[in-house]
């Protein structure tokens, strides 16, 4: 009998900061708009990146620009 009033505090904390989190969210915003984020990902971007992000690294055909012509090359025929 006695754990009950360790339990019903204990609840009634956690209840209370389940509901100042919620209204935490709601006034900062998290639930403005809930479609947008969904629908964002179905379209592309029409834009190319002009420059690389910052700490991005270097590709391949950057690193070694030969490359590139062994690629665009047509394969030579294999002889059996």
């Amino acid at each position: 009998m006695e754990i009950i009033f360790i339990t019903i505090p204990v609840t009634i904390l956690f209840i209370a900061t389940g509901v100042a989190i919620f209204f935490w969210a709601t006034k900062g915003g998290q639930f403005d708009d809930l479609d947008s984020p969904a629908h964002r990902i179905l379209f592309d971007d029409d834009q190319a990146p002009s420059e690389p992000a910052p700490g991005a690294t270097t590709t391949p055909s950057q690193i070694n620009p030969q490359q590139d012509q062994q690629q665009d090359s047509p394969p030579s025929a294999k002889q059996p």
